[in-house]
């Protein structure tokens, strides 16, 4: 159990660790869900299971990892920011170790602002990675034409990566470029924190007498209730803000598929997506973000009160 007085420095790295666990266990129905949520008309998946299936199929099955390594690399400061960032708040929030609802909200309002400047470009680059494979299926085949030698002939397309996604950002568009879709994101992530942090205070402090004050009643709480707290505030923040997450992630995809829509903005997705696909498609990915949300967030909870930041500590000190 950890103990009541944890350093920054430790809290940093319980969510850094828990974001790793977290996003390796629940990678490819992400991918799935980004690939699902791009798809406007014809459409290439009829659902989670199909989407899994095909990408191994024609992509093996680290095809199914596409845009794993920016995620790992820049969620293990997301989290950490996001987890820590509610742990502050909370604490300056409370008073005589209680911490009101409004306190609550208000505490996963700066989490979810904070991490933005982290969330942002991850998803940026990791949304273009895990989006190529379905554009290479909608791509239309060429009818075959003899090279007139084979030193002319043209060779394949280089496979999209994060640094030349990320190079190629930096020089047409500057630094705003791995930002494009801020505001969305911010829209998304402020409400979801809103949402999740203090519903997931109030399950784990369940039972026990206590609420309010994360510096007791989480801290205090076993493994196993901090995970299934987690899975299910996750979940139900996951849902609620879907709508807002279908706007962020076809804002932030670069590249289209044939007769796709490209969006100006916030205001032109929304009517676009509204006037094309109808209310339903505000929905796409929404069973597949709370597959990803709910075990990400309680194994994320159930590590990050495991206390593996201060054991590290401890043997380093």
């Amino acid at each position: 159990m950890a103990p009541h007085n944890v350093s920054l420095l430790a809290k940093l790295i319980n969510g850094g660790v828990a974001g790793l666990v977290g996003v390796t266990c629940v990678f490819p129905i992400d991918l799935a869900k980004t690939r699902l949520q791009n798809q406007q008309g014809a459409r290439v998946y009829s659902g989670l299971l199909d989407c899994l299936t095909q990408t191994v199929k024609r992509e093996g099955y680290f095809g199914m990892y596409r845009g794993a390594a920016v995620n790992l690399t820049l969620v293990t400061p997301e989290k950490a920011i996001k987890l820590a960032a509610n742990d502050i708040f909370r604490q300056h929030l409370s008073r005589d170790g209680q911490l009101p609802l409004w306190g609550e909200v208000l505490a996963g309002c700066g989490a979810g602002t904070c991490q933005v400047v982290v969330t942002t470009p991850m998803e940026m680059l990791k949304i273009q990675l895990q989006d190529a494979g379905r554009l290479a299926i909608q791509r239309p085949v060429p009818v075959p034409v003899p090279a007139p030698a084979p030193s002319l002939a043209a060779e394949p397309p280089p496979r999209p990566s994060a640094t030349r996604i990320t190079l190629e950002l930096l020089r047409t568009r500057g630094l705003a470029g791995l930002y494009r879709g801020a505001g969305a994101t911010l829209l998304r992530d402020v409400p979801f924190s809103m949402i999740y942090f203090p519903l997931f205070a109030n399950l784990n402090a369940l039972g026990r007498g206590e609420r309010g004050c994360q510096g007791n009643a989480q801290e205090r709480a076993p493994f196993l209730q901090s995970f299934v707290a987690g899975c299910a505030a996750g979940s139900v923040a996951a849902v609620a803000v879907t709508p807002l997450d279908v706007i962020k992630t076809r804002l932030q995809t670069l590249r289209k598929g044939v007769g796709e829509d490209s969006y100006q903005g916030i205001a032109d997705c929304t009517r676009r997506i509204l006037s094309r696909e109808g209310p339903s498609a505000f929905l796409k990915g929404a069973a597949c973000r709370a597959l990803v949300i709910a075990p990400l967030f309680g194994i994320a909870q159930g590590v990050y009160f495991l206390g593996v930041g201060e054991w590290v500590l401890g043997l380093l000190g």
